[in-house]
This record gives structure tokens, sequence and C-alpha cells, in this order.
């Protein structure tokens, strides 16, 4: 069953899919991995994303953070058409307005902590806003480790340096794959938390798929995906919630 939204919510949208599809293949090996998905990300707003495997949730992230191209349909984010874009600018895009945490922390080894989550502004050839930085690397409490290269952290540690980079450069919104699909229980609590306070506390908006019932209670809202639709969304959620909705899943599945 899905529960509504709260009714006064005007808050801006961050990134908006529209009648996005996502076709690979052609004739009989044709597969769909996205069928007309139309959804919105608000901002200031923590949405996981849920489904089983082949869903398409994976794929739809990949889609709306313009990491991936699609068949029909459009992805926004903001105002910015991705479909009209070159791939200088869709590059450009991602570097300044889009944050990505993914399984992998994805640090590089030669670097300190505090190198690392300065990276891309380095590349970018801007400075960090050092308000900004020290908050968000004390947010995550990363500050007597800066120094410290990846292979000196612990699993959980280097995913808060891969968060803090992420925040770091004040993006529009942070796309996060099973950010803490390779971290013990605590530490993915820690990073779950995190994000959580990134939204509350900073405003930062947040998408992150996920197989989790206990990271997805994390978010804000819940959106299953099946088939490579949308099918139900879920707001203020718990982890037993969103536990008996991905059962209903697995029952449709073994009945089919």
């Amino acid at each position: 069953m899905t529960t509504a939204p709260i009714a006064d919510r005007t808050t801006a949208v961050a990134a908006r899919a529209t009648e996005l599809s996502k076709i690979y293949g052609q004739g009989e090996t044709q597969v769909v991995a996205l069928d007309r998905v139309s959804v919105g990300f608000q901002q200031a707003e923590f949405t996981a994303i849920m489904g089983p495997s082949g869903s398409g949730k994976s794929t739809l992230m990949h889609c709306v953070a313009g990491l991936d191209t699609f068949s029909s349909g459009s992805v926004r984010i903001g105002e910015t058409e991705l479909g009209s874009l070159k791939d200088k600018q869709l590059t450009k895009l991602r570097r300044d307005k889009i944050g990505f945490i993914f399984q992998a922390f994805n640090l590089l080894p030669t670097l300190s902590a505090l190198e690392n989550i300065t990276l891309p502004m380095d590349i970018a050839g801007r400075k960090p806003d050092k308000q900004w930085l020290d908050t968000v690397i004390r947010m995550v409490g990363l500050s007597d480790r800066l120094s410290h290269r990846p292979a000196q952290l612990s699993g959980g540690q280097q995913q808060r340096v891969a968060v803090a980079r992420a925040l770091a450069s004040r993006p529009d919104i942070i796309f996060g794959d099973e950010p803490t699909g390779n971290l013990d229980s605590r530490s993915g609590a820690e990073v779950l938390g995190f994000l959580r306070n990134s939204v509350r506390e900073l405003g930062q908006t947040v998408v992150m798929v996920t197989h989790d019932p206990v990271a997805a209670a994390y978010a804000d809202r819940v959106i299953f995906l099946a088939d490579g639709r949308i099918v139900d969304e879920v707001y203020g959620p718990t982890a037993d919630s969103v536990l008996d909705r991905m059962k209903q899943f697995d029952a449709k599945g073994r009945t089919s």
C-alpha cells in the first residue's frame, strides 16, 4: 500500500525523469530495463530506490545521474535537460552539479584523505569553500584522519572520505549506488547517518539505490521498481515496512 506524501510539499525538484525508457537489444533479444518511468527527486530529501534484481533500479539511477544514455523520455537536473547536452557539457554538469558515492570507495591510494576529498575540485581548477569543507569534514568525523592515505584507514573511514568528497563541492544532488554494500553493519550505519544528516542539516539531496531494508529506513521516501516500472512509494519508511513490501515482490515472483 502506498503511503501518501505530505500534502504541503512545495520544495523544488533537484532532478526529474519523465517517461524515461531504456531498451537494450532488438527483436527477440530486446530487454526493457526502464518502461516510461516518471519520477521527481525533491531538494533536501533522501530517496531510496529498491526493487528485485533486474527491476531497473540501478539503470534508473545511472540514467538520471548522466552516467548512462536512455532510449526515450527526458531527464533534468534542475532546469538542465540532459538529452540536449554534448559530451563535454555532460561531463561538466556531472562534475559541477552531481556527487557520486559507489560501493567501491574509488579513492586514489597515493593521495591523503584530504587530497581525495578535494580531488574533483582540484581537477576542475576550483578552490573549495573552506568553511563548507570544514563543516563537511567535521560532520563525517574525519578531522584527525586528513593526512592518512586510504591504506591507513578502515573501510568505514574510506567510505566516509567518499561521502565527504561527494559533499565537498556542494552538488545539487548526490547519487549513491549501494554505498554501504562493502561495509560491516556498524560502519554502514555511520555512513547512512552521515547521509541523512547531510539532508537534514546541510539541505543536501540524496538518491540511493539499495537492496537493504535497514539502509532504506534512513531515507525520507522509498521508491519501489519492478519490471522497469515504479510500482509503489512509501514516505517515512521503517525497516519492517520496507521488508514487508519486498516480501510481496518475492511472493509475486514465485506465483507468476
